[in-house]
């Protein structure tokens, strides 16, 4: 669910974590949920969705974009940020995978929302690696050995070199995860024809220059929404459940916690026991989106569709089952009406908290302000492999 901690003249790149910037923004649109059959419907909304815009690991994205962010980061004041330039920009606007979506919504008053969160991708990734490398005497492009969840923090004084150019490095990470969340946004706004009427938007892996109790310290929120009094928040839920948009409060408690909330339900089981032990295989599938066919080499054509081109996939091989019934949870969605695109085992609702006792628990120092029913869910599938699933 997150974490927050304050250092006084001190930043940790440990404790922001590889996905720079990850955050979630919501957009409430002009639209409501009758008006969604004039545009096609759910299942054709989350279809377009998907193929417009890309998910996984690495992926580049579908439909490239230009940025101002793009600009900055060729000019990037930390040097080694410039060699990621082409990597940024082949990113820019794409979603990754684990627990990242992008979700259409409706709010108590039918009105339709757009959900997403993800980070600042490879872009991010490389950063933060480096620092790290560079903390452990390497140089940035070197590997660097990662800690165990009791390990030490990796500290760098905010005012030393390293430290200053951390900083500059993790607020162009930021600036890139925004630019990215504004981007899809954008395009599924396109996609429904819909107008903007009010948008959430912040990171909850980040560190933030801030003043508690008249004192300025670097606030490290790794998993953590900011919430001083008044600021909203979006905090998604899972694939079947409600989200909520938030808001702090002014209370003792606040203050104590930071200002700060949670920024999902939390897991209540791994997600090796949700979805099982697999050995994943390396495939070629059929570049046909509504062909499920895959071959043992790439040199192998679909008989079904000859002129298509394969592509690599990742295929599971069940080794030991979980505890989740990933069919039994596709059909309960489907149920309910949920469109699911995408998505595995490891992200069912059963792999999680319930959101609602989570935010019970933070009673003192938020207010939920709309409640999000999901309506159509975008997510990585299984075949895709992620080892950082943040």
């Amino acid at each position: 669910m997150g974490g927050a901690i304050a250092y006084e003249g001190y930043v940790s790149p440990s404790g922001v974590g590889f996905d720079v910037g990850c955050g979630n923004k919501a957009v409430q649109t002009d639209l409501t949920r009758k008006d969604l059959e004039a545009v096609g419907g759910v299942e054709r909304i989350m279809r377009e969705v998907t193929r417009r815009i890309s998910f996984g690991m690495g992926v580049p994205a579908r439909e490239r974009v230009d940025h101002p962010v793009l600009g900055k980061i060729r000019k990037a004041p930390f040097e080694p940020q410039r060699r990621l330039a082409g990597l940024a920009e082949s990113q820019l606007g794409t979603v990754g995978s684990g627990n990242h979506y992008v979700n259409l919504m409706e709010d108590e008053e039918g009105r339709v929302w757009v959900g997403v969160h993800f980070g600042s991708r490879g872009f991010g990734h490389k950063t933060a690696s480096g620092f790290l490398a560079l903390a452990q005497g390497l140089p940035f492009d070197g590997r660097a050995t990662e800690g165990e969840m009791d390990s030490p923090p990796v500290l760098f004084e905010a005012g030393s070199e390293l430290g200053e150019s951390y900083i500059s490095a993790m607020q162009l990470a930021g600036e890139y995860a925004y630019a990215g969340r504004d981007v899809v946004v954008d395009k599924v706004l396109g996609i429904l024809s819909a107008e903007p009427v009010h948008e959430v938007h912040n990171h909850h892996n980040f560190a933030f220059r801030e003043s508690h109790q008249g004192r300025t310290y670097w606030v490290i929120r790794k998993g953590c929404t900011p919430a001083r009094p008044g600021q909203e928040g979006f905090v998604g839920a899972t694939m079947g459940d409600e989200s909520v948009i938030l808001e702090g409060v002014d209370s003792s408690e606040a203050e104590e916690s930071l200002f700060s909330t949670v920024h999902g339900a939390g897991r209540i089981m791994s997600r090796t026991q949700a979805a099982g032990r697999v050995r994943r295989r390396k495939r070629w599938a059929c570049g046909n989106r509504d062909c499920d066919r895959t071959f043992e080499s790439a040199h192998h054509r679909c008989p079904d569709h000859p002129h298509a081109r394969t592509h690599k996939v990742w295929v599971d091989e069940q080794l030991k089952p979980g505890k989740v019934d990933w069919p039994a949870v596709q059909s309960r969605l489907r149920a309910r009406g949920i469109v699911l695109v995408g998505g595995g085992a490891d992200e069912a609702p059963e792999a999680y908290k319930r959101l609602p006792d989570v935010l019970d628990a933070h009673a003192g120092t938020i207010r939920v302000k709309h409640t999000l029913r999901p309506l159509g869910v975008a997510m990585a599938g299984r075949e895709v492999y992620d080892p950082y699933k943040d």
